[in-house]
């Protein structure tokens, strides 16, 4: 019972705009939804469908941000709404950066640096975390991912395994 209280107290927090390191009320509901389905707490419990409720609301908008389409994405797939989930891996995929045989996403309108001499670029830690989060998406699927989500996959963890730096870390996030 005490849980449950706890839990409903996260409720008063979903769909609610908050500043910081969040865009905006969509990103923030998703990454509560996600933590609360890894829980795993069911897609059935009260606060989960609320947060999906709004999320199906959010996925709808024609204007969402590659991050944030990338944890809608993940938080249907872990919630098992299939539909939505391929809608939404469909709209990544035509935002996709394809090079060098490797598949990524990066924020609209961030012109990609180059290789210096003597350094190689990597990415922005916010264009590692929603290339993980697509990747996630593909691989959460009920019943297990086809043969061809395998394929795109794997040339995604290509691209995320090439930002490694030199110990196997990634640059910092939030």
């Amino acid at each position: 019972k005490t849980e449950d209280m706890k839990v409903d107290r996260v409720s008063i927090y979903l769909c609610v705009s908050l500043q910081g390191g969040v865009d905006n009320e969509a990103t923030l509901t998703a990454y509560i939804t996600i933590a609360l389905l890894e829980i795993p707490l069911p897609v059935t419990h009260s606060v989960v469908r609320n947060a999906l409720f709004c999320l199906e609301t959010a996925a709808n908008q024609k204007e969402n941000h590659v991050y944030t389409k990338a944890l809608l994405a993940y938080a249907f797939a872990l919630a098992g709404n299939r539909d939505k989930r391929k809608a939404l891996l469909d709209s990544l995929e035509k935002e996709a950066v394809r090079k060098d045989g490797s598949v990524h996403w990066q924020r609209p309108g961030k012109e990609p640096e180059t290789d210096l001499p003597f350094r190689r670029y990597r990415a922005p830690s916010a264009e590692v975390e929603m290339t993980a989060y697509v990747l996630l998406a593909q691989l959460t699927s009920q019943p297990a991912p086809a043969q061809e989500e395998l394929a795109s996959a794997s040339l995604i963890a290509k691209w995320i395994s090439s930002q490694q730096n030199p110990n196997g870390g990634f640059s910092s996030t939030q």
